[in-house]
């Protein structure tokens, strides 16, 4: 059998029919993902030249984003735009997402290398099965509560020879009505959802206050609401001291009149609110 210094001719030439072969397959499959690449570039290219921000759903998510290869940037931005989500923080986002997608589209440094992309959920669901969200711990409760307890204990510590105030029923009653007036205005909706203070209109700037719909509201409608509960009730308690008291007439006339003006004004404000987000609201509240 033939040699070549000591090494066998047949397995040499084995050796050089593999090593082409592998050249050949990588060469081949090379060439395979840079026709790859230049489809995707080519396709988000086209749909980025229709909008600013192309809209994908879950195959087209894992072909353009997640699946190799890619030498472009993609930014994604999951949202709920459809009306029966009731998003409303999603609108206003989308909007200023829009804007800065329009900036880089017609700006002279657009190029191919970065897209805006948006997936809403009832179009691609399974992508936000996908997303694992890591929050982090949110200590300022805790933290808030040791501080409420500080200084409720240091208070009784400092008035431990005179805890008469304990036993003020006026006291307990302000308190009562500020934790009342709170829960009715909607503050605890407030802390779990986390609704903006107000919305303003991009089309005309109109600021508005008060949601428009019985399922949500702002910040600053809850604020308004306790405001509107804490000026009925002030005018309550003035008609109960005009009634109860044993005082000059003309004084307790006085009073039954401010009280009776605050109910009536103030109520009627608060059953308009009620009509603006209850379409078909039927009360008014009416003197004959």
């Amino acid at each position: 059998m033939a040699v070549f210094k000591g090494f066998p001719l047949n397995l040499l030439f084995a050796s050089i029919l593999l090593i082409l072969l592998l050249c050949i397959q990588s060469g081949g499959g090379q060439k395979k993902k840079e026709n790859m690449l230049a489809e995707k570039v080519e396709q988000m290219m086209e749909w980025s030249s229709r909008r600013s921000v192309i809209r994908m759903n879950g195959d087209k998510f894992r072909r353009f984003v997640k699946a190799p290869p890619r030498n472009y940037s993609v930014i994604v931005m999951f949202t709920a735009l459809q009306p029966q989500r009731q998003c409303s923080v999603c609108r206003q986002a989308n909007e200023e997402y829009q804007v800065l997608a329009n900036s880089w589209r017609y700006s002279s440094a657009f190029s191919n290398k970065l897209f805006f992309t948006v997936v809403d959920y009832d179009e691609g669901a399974d992508v936000f099965q996908q997303i694992r969200v890591f929050r982090p711990p949110n200590y300022s409760g805790t933290i808030a509560l040791a501080l409420l307890v500080s200084l409720v204990g240091g208070l009784l510590y400092l008035r431990r020879n005179n805890l008469e105030f304990i036993y003020n029923k006026t006291g307990w009653a302000m308190a009562a009505l500020c934790v009342v007036f709170a829960m009715t205005s909607g503050q605890m909706w407030n802390h779990i959802r986390g609704p903006p203070y107000a919305h303003k209109n991009p089309q005309n700037g109109q600021v508005s206050y008060i949601h428009g719909s019985s399922q949500a509201q702002f910040v600053a409608e809850s604020h308004i609401i306790l405001l509107l509960n804490a000026a009925i009730t002030m005018g309550m308690v003035l008609l109960n001291e005009a009634a109860t008291s044993k005082g000059d007439v003309g004084k307790r006339r006085i009073i039954c009149l401010v009280g009776l003006g605050l109910v009536v004004f103030f109520f009627s404000f608060l059953l308009s609110i009620f009509r603006s987000k209850y379409h078909g609201y039927p009360y008014s509240f009416l003197i004959k």
